[in-house]
């Protein structure tokens, strides 16, 4: 196997957070190609169709290119340029049509350094991957759910040709140019000898690769219909919950249908704030915006479960998903901010 062992958060040569804020630019920007998906993962809200449909603003579908463009070209308000657009939060980003053209675009802002997304990879056909090869993308996060069409189809309701699948990966891997490859699994549905296949069958068509455990990832969805041990991390180590969540510190969040959320795990958009900010709203609005600072400001002062109208006092991503540890900091971050 030629791919290195590596987790798709990037917990490797970070610069620690608490030495970066307060920050007067976004790290990074999610920015949600489509919100629908093509799988029916037990997982995942965005599966589970009845309950989108009682969802305001869920179910948009593909973000419109026009509109993508028009937030790029915003973000040269910001003094510097954006480290990562990622272009994923709800839905299966190859949904949308012009996601090749979405990723040029991006590329070639002096407003942004790098473009990445988060894909099932199956509609990445060797035509589609070459469209997004040129258009520049930087890496590629591919979720696996199953080293079988059997696998597949129980976890996530599709029905696939496995072969045709991992064969289309290999076309990405061996066309890529300056992209990464990172491709992982659920390891909490393998077997130890599956998972050793896993790794004989992605090992060498990837850059990184990496087993993951269920974690509950959408805070307030109550029908996932899988099972998961709350005492392991998302990487497979001892969970423990912490008061200060980072990533409203330094990233934001835009759905497919332009609007904004406090937080990427906001499935069902209840934590939506441009109606809050004003006109127009623009990236650095939001950023700069005394919501967010009200936001960022309950966790500092290790107040975020008196936040009852959110999904933050009970978020498992703050017990099982947490990059960086801030809490020991966060009265000398509030200080400085």
């Amino acid at each position: 196997m030629q791919a290195k062992y590596i987790p798709r958060i990037d917990i490797h040569d970070r610069y620690e957070l608490k030495n970066a804020l307060p920050m007067r630019t976004p790290y990074v920007i999610h920015i949600d190609p489509s919100d629908t998906c093509n799988f029916r993962c037990k997982f995942c809200p965005s599966g589970n169709l009845e309950l989108m449909k009682t969802i305001k603003g869920r179910g948009h579908g593909p973000m419109e290119l026009e509109d993508f463009k028009k937030i790029i070209d915003l973000l040269d308000e910001f003094q510097d340029p954006i480290r990562v657009i990622r272009l994923y939060k709800e839905g299966e980003p190859l949904v949308n049509r012009h996601f090749a053209e979405m990723v040029r675009y991006a590329k070639e802002s002096p407003s942004v350094l790098k473009v990445d997304t988060t894909t099932n990879a199956s509609l990445l056909t060797p035509e589609r991957s070459l469209e997004i090869i040129d258009a520049g993308l930087d890496r590629i996060n591919i979720s696996v759910e199953g080293i079988n069409a059997e696998q597949y189809q129980d976890f996530s309701g599709y029905k696939m040709d496995y072969g045709k699948y991992v064969d289309q990966i290999r076309f990405f891997y061996e066309n890529k140019k300056q992209c990464e490859v990172n491709i992982k699994i659920n390891g909490d549905i393998l077997t130890p000898e599956q998972e050793e296949e896993f790794y004989d069958t992605f090992g060498d068509i990837a850059d990184g690769i990496s087993v993951e455990h269920t974690i509950e990832y959408w805070p307030k969805y109550d029908a996932m219909k899988v099972d998961y041990d709350e005492n392991v991390t998302l990487l497979g180590g001892k969970s423990r919950e912490v008061d200060v969540c980072p990533y409203v510190f330094y990233e934001m969040c835009i759905n497919s249908d332009c609007t904004y959320s406090l937080c990427r795990f906001d499935w069902n958009h209840a934590m939506i704030l441009d109606q809050h900010v004003g006109a127009p709203v623009t990236p650095k609005k939001i950023w700069d915006s005394i919501v967010l600072w009200n936001f960022q400001q309950t966790f500092l002062r290790r107040e975020r479960k008196r936040l009852t109208v959110l999904s933050c006092p009970k978020c498992g991503i703050l017990k099982q998903g947490v990059p960086e540890d801030l809490d020991e900091f966060a009265a000398e971050i509030l200080d400085e901010m």
